[in-house]
């Protein structure tokens, strides 16, 4: 049976957005190593990950940003260590053990917790949680209160996407499970959670690029010193946030460095998603 009308012309429009999707992609990809390759021409891509420090516009520059790239994967994956298990126990409870009434309510709170605007995370971080870390291990502004932040911004996204995918078992699945006789966590553990493996990984991922990306909750509340940090206490910077601190005033060599880091944030993104290709792929054929 050929397709009707409407469903080539839907088929060629799809085709069509996903093409400038895809040409939106590789102009941004090419702007950045346009922008940076005055910098990677000289002094070279090896020292930004090999010299003593970060001092782009001093009279003997600087290009190290492998501390920003490790304050960087720091956050991201101690956020991660966090909110993954809070999110998916926060997905569970929603799906499987709140009553209807409460489960619709927890549920509109992660949305809003969601849609908070980052800077409103940062500030609250900057006035509430950092002086009570000061109180514990100064300076207050640090890793631990990166990751804490990022946590909080994360857990929804993984909560939600989560208790989609949960929502999305096929009732007959649920019903088999009762039907053996098994107890509701067995059900969870042994039927519901291995179904939605695939929704919860997309989840976790997504959560992740979010991390990695995000500006001024982290640039407010981590302290933004070059530094490799020694300690969860230690202040850090972030690759996003060294962007938005020096491109205002970077000029020449300075502006193109500051284009390396964003390359270096799309090689990580890259990363993220290449791995998250391959969970799916052994899910599928696992």
């Amino acid at each position: 049976m050929s397709p009707s009308r409407t469903e080539t012309s839907l088929l060629w429009l799809l085709r069509a957005l996903a093409a400038i999707a895809g040409a939106i992609t590789l102009l941004i990809v090419v702007f950045l190593l346009v922008e940076a390759w005055p910098a990677l021409r000289s002094p070279g891509f090896t020292h930004f990950l090999s010299d003593e420090a970060w001092f782009p516009s001093s009279s003997t520059p600087q290009f190290n940003i492998a501390p920003m790239v490790a304050g960087t994967v720091a956050a991201t994956l101690g956020a991660m260590l966090l909110a993954t298990p809070l999110g998916i126990a926060a997905a569970l409870f929603c799906r499987f053990y709140a009553p209807p009434a409460l489960a619709s309510g927890f549920r509109r709170l992660l949305e809003l917790l969601a849609g908070i605007p980052s800077v409103v995370y940062g500030f609250w971080g900057l006035v509430v949680l950092t002086p009570l870390i000061r109180q514990w291990a100064p300076p207050g502004q640090s890793l631990l209160a990166a990751v804490l932040i990022l946590s909080l911004m994360i857990l929804p996204t993984i909560a939600l996407l989560s208790e989609t995918a949960l929502r999305s078992i096929p009732r007959s699945y649920l019903q088999g499970a009762a039907a053996l006789g098994l107890s509701r966590w067995r059900t969870i553990s042994g039927v519901a959670l291995p179904a939605a493996r695939c929704g919860i990984a997309s989840a976790i991922m997504l959560a992740a690029g979010r991390a990695i990306g995000e500006t001024m909750a982290v640039l407010m509340v981590a302290g933004n010193i070059v530094q490799v940090p020694d300690s969860i206490f230690a202040p850090v910077r972030t690759l996003t946030a060294n962007i938005a601190l020096e491109l205002g005033y970077a000029m020449g060599g300075h502006r193109a460095a500051l284009f390396v880091s964003g390359l270096m944030l799309l090689v990580l993104i890259v990363v993220l998603v290449t791995l998250s290709d391959w969970i799916m792929r052994e899910e599928i054929h696992g």
